[in-house]
C-alpha cells in the first residue's frame, strides 16, 4: 500500500522486518524532509514487492561496478523532479540505495548509498567505498558514499 512517508511523526510502517527499523525508518524520513522542503514533493514508498521494476533498475545500475546488494529490499519510490529522475530502494539491512539520473543531460546522474546509524557497511561495498558522516535530526548519524552513473538507463 503506498504511503506518503511523514517525517514531523516518523512511522516504521513497512520496515518492521529491518534489525535497525528506528534508524532506517528516520532515514527514510530524512529523505522525505529534504524533498518536501527543496521541491515541495511528497515523498510516497511502496513494498518493494508491488514495484519491481524499481528494484530492477537500480540492480541494473549498481552492475556497473559489479555490486549486488545481498539484502532484502523493503520499500521503493520513483519520481522526477524538476528534471530529474529520483529513484530509492530501502533496504532490510538498513542501506538506502538512491538514483539520481538527470533527464535531459547526462551532467547529473549517480548512485548514493546512505548507511542507517548503527548498520555495520555491507560487505559487497566494504572494499569499494569510504563513507562520510552526516548528521540528522531524524536519521541520527548517516553515512553516505556515491558513484557516478556513465551507462545510458
Amino acid at each position: 500500500m503506498p504511503g506518503i512517508i511523514n517525517f514531523v511523526n516518523v512511522s516504521t510502517d513497512g520496515l518492521e522486518s529491518s534489525p535497525v527499523v528506528d534508524a532506517l525508518a528516520g532515514l527514510r524520513a530524512n529523505e522525505a524532509r529534504y524533498f518536501m522542503n527543496k521541491y515541495t514533493h511528497e515523498f510516497v514508498t511502496v513494498p518493494a514487492a508491488d514495484a519491481p521494476e524499481i528494484v530492477d533498475r537500480i540492480t541494473l545500475i549498481l552492475r556497473e561496478r559489479d555490486i549486488e546488494i545481498a539484502s532484502r529490499p523493503l520499500e521503493v519510490t520513483d519520481f522526477v523532479v524538476d528534471g530529474t529522475r529520483m529513484s530509492y530502494v530501502f533496504f532490510e539491512s538498513g542501506l538506502a540505495v538512491n538514483v539520481m539520473y538527470t533527464l535531459e543531460n547526462a551532467a547529473k546522474r549517480a548512485v548514493g548509498f546512505k548507511l542507517s546509524q548503527d548498520m555495520d557497511v555491507p560487505v559487497e561495498l566494504a572494499s569499494k567505498f569510504k563513507f562520510a558522516r552526516q548528521k540528522s535530526k531524524l536519521a541520527g548519524e548517516i553515512r553516505g558514499s556515491y558513484f557516478v552513473v556513465k551507462g545510458e538507463y
